[in-house]
């Protein structure tokens, strides 16, 4: 009896499907289902890949972190006041220099010894060419230099003015965080025994091989709204100020975006506002490349009601909409793929609609997830501190919910819909059952609408059953990877009838290789080379079902906006009817029901507007189950040392369950 309460590891579908090597697959041979030799072949392949394109997305991202230094500095802000505030908040700016035109480079803003041992050599020869070439106006990045944890590159960028420039020394400790994690989880190395149990697991595939532009280089070309502009200026105007910009350009609306002023007129184009605040001290004036503003929220159904109703507005993207997100265009194949932003015209999510994120936690300060998550639980710690030491629930967070068209980073699926990050995981990328059976309770129990479980494994556990069976119960919508050993065996929790299981696929809409497969397959979705979020202020390009699961799973929540009385079960039919059938006509092991379609299964949502009614509250059925229940505003609010006798008592029920 004590087999249902005995501590199971489960692993991340990041690759995470651990435990003993799998067996020889049951499916017959055929073009998805590889040998052992081509597999390895095939992993250290992807790994090298990732590797590749996380360095190429950490110089993106760093050389637009320059050119905000400089947009600063070049603003009348002390040089070293904003080096050593990026430094703070920005560990990989190892060293940052400004430096002027024919004066030697000073010792700058550092965080430690500068490139220690056999790497300072090169370090200081790296830096005098970067100094070289910004002082005849050139932008320059090395070659990276180094080994293991001190990977470095330098980069040199000049000032607008030409006379000025910034170089700096970038650790890039996260391609061996990146190389450390790729390697264990697809099984290349035995994954570290910690003395709880051992862990074999997969994690990536082939990346895309160019370097992302500034996002100031493209514009005016790109698709931005006509009549609008975005002022930065150097000095805040006044109240009289502010009112004759107002009524020298006719402006129909102002709004501010922290130091950023929009102004919208029906009266002047893009170019001509652009024009008119030459005049003044800006910054810089530039097209809005979208209506909106940090209020603002997409126009749903006319017939929905309650909180989503009030975060609407009369905003709207147009056809040819695609977001400013510096790392989209070039790096997010993902997205527009499955019909992404023809899906935004229709709804952009809402913010009572809430994700749970049941993972190793989430990095709470990243930039591109500001304002997107609400306050969440570590089961591992048993505190209110999810904070991320893995990497993978961040990963997945923003595939769901990074800020769109903030000009940073990545795109999430959804604009408004909120996550609610539980860590259940730990710094091994590892937890029990019993720790996933707490989280997927805790965030049903705190207004989780939807669950994303990227995580895993062979053993079909009653006692995660019964925790699935509660949330299930309660209408929440449970996505699971479905694992990533290219194995037809099921894995658990995907596999269980109560949750809906995704496979993942690569840009070519083939199944991705590693990908599980079998008859619980529900839909599939983008799993390789997909660029997200990464803890401390970085973005990773990783590959697994543990990606493919956070795509299905912000699609429900997009659904559940556009129709919050879906009930569960019709959500899930909603997204296999709408999917796109990509193998064997019908449903097959490979892709279930096909690829999903966001426009599709939106607007099969927006149909069902009035002919679904709120599912009924469930009839406790004993008084001990009665006292847990409440109102799902309650649940959102609760405070969190509430919630731990709730829990106590839903776990002793399936316990008791069990031993009886």
């Amino acid at each position: 009896m004590w087999r249902y309460i005995t501590t199971i590891a489960l692993i991340l579908c990041l690759g995470i499907f651990a435990f003993p090597a799998r067996p020889k697959d049951s499916a017959k041979p055929g073009p998805e289902v590889f040998s052992a030799k081509h597999e390895t072949s095939s992993k250290l392949t992807l790994v090298e890949q990732d590797v590749k394109l996380t360095d190429e997305l950490c110089r993106s991202q760093c050389s637009l972190d320059y050119a905000k230094m400089l947009a600063q500095i070049d603003s009348g802000m002390p040089a070293q006041a904003v080096l050593s505030d990026m430094q703070k908040h920005h560990e990989k700016m190892h060293l940052l220099i400004w430096t002027k035109r024919g004066e030697p480079l000073e010792k700058g803003v550092t965080s430690g010894d500068v490139a220690a041992g056999s790497y300072k050599k090169e370090a200081s020869k790296y830096l005098a060419e970067a100094k070289k070439q910004v002082d005849q106006g050139k932008h320059y990045q090395s070659p990276k230099f180094g080994a293991g944890k001190d990977v470095y590159f330098v980069q040199g960028t000049p000032a607008v003015t030409g006379k000025d420039g910034l170089v700096g020394l970038i650790h890039q400790d996260v391609l061996y965080q990146v190389t450390d994690h790729q390697m264990k989880n697809l099984r290349l190395e035995p994954y570290p025994n910690e003395n709880r149990w051992k862990i074999e697991s997969v994690h990536t595939d082939t990346l895309q091989d160019k370097v992302v532009d500034h996002p100031e280089d493209n514009q005016g070309t790109s698709h931005y709204h006509q009549n609008e502009v975005v002022v930065r200026f150097k000095t805040d105007p006044n109240a009289a100020q502010l009112k004759q910009i107002q009524a020298e350009i006719k402006a129909t609306s102002l709004q501010k975006l922290g130091y950023t002023y929009v102004f919208r007129t029906s009266s002047m184009e893009a170019k001509a506002l652009m024009a008119y605040f030459k005049k003044w001290d800006v910054v810089y004036a530039e097209p809005h490349y979208l209506y909106l503003t940090n209020d603002e929220r997409a126009r749903n159904h006319e017939e929905k009601s309650g909180a989503a109703a009030a975060d609407e507005t009369e905003g709207e993207i147009s056809s040819n909409f695609t977001p400013n997100d510096n790392l989209y265009s070039r790096y997010q194949w993902n997205l527009p793929l499955i019909e992404t932003v023809q899906g935004w015209q229709l709804n952009r999510g809402a913010s009572d609609v809430i994700v749970g994120v049941v993972d190793t936690g989430v990095d709470l300060q990243h930039p591109d997830l500001q304002g997107q998550l609400l306050p969440g639980y570590n089961v591992v710690s048993g505190n209110s501190d999810p904070q991320d030491d893995v990497g993978h629930g961040t990963h997945v967070a923003g595939v769901i919910a990074a800020l769109v068209n903030n000009n940073r980073g990545v795109a999430g699926m959804t604009w408004y819909n909120k996550v609610l990050p539980v860590k259940v995981l730990d710094e091994t990328g590892a937890g029990s059952t019993y720790s996933v059976a707490q989280g997927i309770i805790w965030a049903t129990d705190h207004g989780a609408k939807v669950i994303n479980l990227s995580l895993g494994n062979y053993a079909d556990s009653g006692f995660l059953h019964d925790a699935i069976k509660y949330a299930f119960d309660k209408d929440v919508a449970l996505i699971a990877a479905s694992g990533n050993d290219n194995t037809e065996r099921p894995g658990y929790p995907a596999a269980y009838s109560e949750v809906f299981a995704v496979a993942a696929t690569d840009s070519e809409n083939m199944k991705a290789t590693f990908s599980n497969y079998g008859d619980y397959i529900d839909v599939a979705a983008p799993g390789v080379s997909i660029a997200s979020t990464y803890p401390n202020n970085q973005y990773a390009a990783l590959s697994g079902t543990s990606m493919a699961s956070p795509h299905v799973t912000a699609l429900a929540a997009l659904v559940r906006s556009t129709n919050p009385n879906l009930k569960n079960t019709e959500v899930y039919e909603l997204i296999r009817k709408s999917a796109r059938d990509i193998g064997d006509e019908g449903k097959d092991n490979y892709f279930g029901y096909g690829v999903i379609d966001v426009v599709k299964a939106i607007q099969l949502a927006e149909e069902s507007v009035g002919n679904t009614q709120s599912a009924p509250a469930e009839t406790p059925t004993s008084e001990e189950e009665s006292s847990t229940t409440t109102n799902a505003s309650d649940r959102v609010s609760a405070p969190l040392p509430s919630w731990p006798q709730t829990l106590a008592r839903q776990l002793y029920l399936i316990t008791r369950r069990h031993l009886d």
